[in-house]
């Protein structure tokens, strides 16, 4: 997908998006209904927008009332790619960011209680000789719902760990 597909999406594609996050199970007859447009039509957009990996379908858990704690770690590494790595390893870790600034990679974490994060942010990254600076903040409140997926696979987190088994946090 290249960026000029993104900016291609008109009324019809911004609409038919809106109708499909705010009521996933309606059927292409009735987003056609909803849109006045035929109901072949809507299946070639929907069809156009997934493609082309504009619109993608996830089921996950809703952050904001799931009884977990979430945390944004902030990393300043001269090596991203070996933290990323790690970030598609691990369960706790649901999503990683590349940016600019004093800090050039985020990453999204999830667990139990903050003991548990913290014992995942050691043992990962602040124990890591690969990164230089690290901060953790627990997010206190989400404003909206946060639908994201999450593995309760964790068996597989001992199989990547530094130093111990964050499972056992």
């Amino acid at each position: 997908m290249n960026m000029t597909q993104v900016f291609e999406i008109d009324d019809i594609d911004r609409s038919i998006i809106k109708l499909v996050q705010s009521e996933p199970n309606l059927t292409h007859t009735e987003i056609a209904k909803k849109v006045n447009r035929s109901q072949p039509t809507i299946g070639m957009r929907i069809r156009k927008l997934e493609e082309t990996g504009v619109l993608k379908y996830q089921a996950g858990i809703n952050i904001k009332t799931a009884d977990l704690i979430m945390g944004i770690v902030e990393i300043d590494t001269l090596n991203p790619e070996k933290v990323e790595s790690l970030i598609k390893k691990c369960p706790y870790m649901i999503n990683g960011f590349r940016k600019s600034g004093n800090f050039n990679l985020s990453v999204l974490i999830i667990g139990h209680n903050f003991k548990q994060i913290d014992k995942i942010v050691n043992n990962h990254f602040r124990n890591n000789p690969n990164i230089n600076n690290v901060t953790l903040n627990v997010v206190t409140n989400i404003v909206n719902d946060f639908v994201l997926p999450f593995e309760f696979d964790f068996g597989q987190c001992k199989d990547i760990c530094l130093k111990n088994n964050c499972n056992n946090c």
